[in-house]
């Protein structure tokens, strides 16, 4: 895509320093993914709902839950592969990636219901995932039995977690076409492309 016709950021990030009150939070963020995310210096706006956000989703990446946070990323991936927001795609992968995943089970993650790569409890999981990100919500009893057959109720709450998480998140970057990172953005070109990833808005 030519430098001039690059689509232009419907909302700005503005610089971290512009609330000072986060600097804890970006601090943190920076550790944690080696960048702050375009998705929170837009949010920063409202200092009020990026702590409120901020809060939320460490309790569901919390490493001491009872699904693992790796596999809480793949999760987060269908779901947002689901709904269409290639932002939130290239970041999932990328973190899935960064936490180990490897990348012969990233790319099954494709196939992932004959991969011999995914467990039958995998699958059910991903399973609703795909279906709960769709519009209408698609995920029927059968798929939620499934997933019963599996997981314990904590174990639910938490993939469910997982996944209403992310239907915040890809309203939100594909309504804002939040820019995308230089790190996310090099994964995707070079790990999902190849499916039919494109950054498309999310470009700068």
């Amino acid at each position: 895509m030519d430098q001039r016709t690059l689509p232009t950021p419907r909302l700005a990030p503005l610089p971290p320093e512009h609330t000072p009150e986060l600097a804890a939070h970006f601090a943190a963020s920076k550790k944690s993914m080696g960048f702050v995310p375009n998705s929170h210096l837009i949010m920063q706006r409202k200092p009020a709902i990026l702590k409120a956000f901020g809060d939320l989703a460490r309790a569901i990446w919390d490493p001491a839950g009872e699904v693992g946070v790796p596999f809480k990323r793949l999760i987060a991936h269908v779901a947002s592969r689901s709904a269409g927001c290639q932002y939130c795609m290239a970041h999932t992968a990328e973190r899935a990636a960064d936490l180990g995943v490897s990348e012969e089970k990233l790319e099954a993650l494709w196939d992932y219901q004959t991969s011999p790569l995914y467990t039958p409890a995998e699958r059910a999981a991903l399973d609703v995932a795909v279906a709960a990100g769709c519009v209408p919500n698609a995920v029927t009893d059968e798929m939620f039995d499934e997933l019963k057959r599996h997981y314990g109720e904590e174990e639910i709450v938490e993939i469910v977690a997982v996944i209403s998480l992310f239907g915040f998140l890809n309203r939100w970057n594909d309504t804002l076409a939040t820019p995308l990172e230089e790190a996310p953005t090099a994964y995707g070109e070079a790990h999902l492309a190849a499916h039919g990833w494109d950054a498309g808005k999310h470009k700068r």
